[in-house]
């Protein structure tokens, strides 16, 4: 989403874990800036990033992230929901967000991003995204792993971060 939010004018900043992944996201995917959630404060370089606070804010993870990002809402700013990694395998729900009360004060909107929704519109996003890697604008990695004996191990690695970039496994 990054990518695209960047083709069409926006600042983009990505958080990833690790420094090859920040790397490849500004060295790459052109994305003006990166936060390596694993060795920095995600709160504090939001803050250094964004001092005029942001506009819009993708989030996929939830958990931690979210709520440092819920720290530097512009007002009218959007959230837009379409995962949230950090507690899919948790026994017990996580309390949610301590700060969004942010989200009233600011009068931003928070909604969910399902991509059934837009299920109509597919074939106008397929050429779209289509052109945009035909013309080398938009980049990505495939971190393929081998055999049917790794199934668990393979997805195991998208809860560590192990992976680098759309996780596959070849049966």
């Amino acid at each position: 989403m990054g990518q695209i939010a960047k083709l069409k004018g926006c600042r983009t900043i990505g958080i990833a874990g690790g420094e090859k992944k920040c790397a490849w996201l500004t060295d790459v995917a052109k994305f003006d800036s990166a936060i390596d959630y694993k060795s920095e404060d995600v709160s504090e370089r939001i803050g250094e990033l964004c001092p005029n606070k942001w506009d819009v804010f993708f989030d996929n993870v939830a958990g931690p992230i979210l709520e440092a990002a819920l720290n530097h809402l512009n007002l009218y700013s959007r959230v837009v929901m379409c995962g949230g990694i950090a507690n899919y395998n948790n026994i017990e729900p996580e309390p949610g967000p301590n700060n969004l009360m942010n989200i009233v004060t600011n009068r931003a909107r928070m909604q969910g991003f399902i991509i059934l929704d837009y299920l109509p519109r597919a074939m106008e996003a397929i050429e779209a995204l289509v052109g945009w890697v035909s013309a080398g604008d938009i980049v990505y990695e495939v971190d393929v792993q081998e055999g049917f004996d790794n199934i668990p191990k393979t997805l195991q690695r998208l809860y560590t971060g192990e992976n680098f970039g759309k996780q596959l496994l070849r049966i």
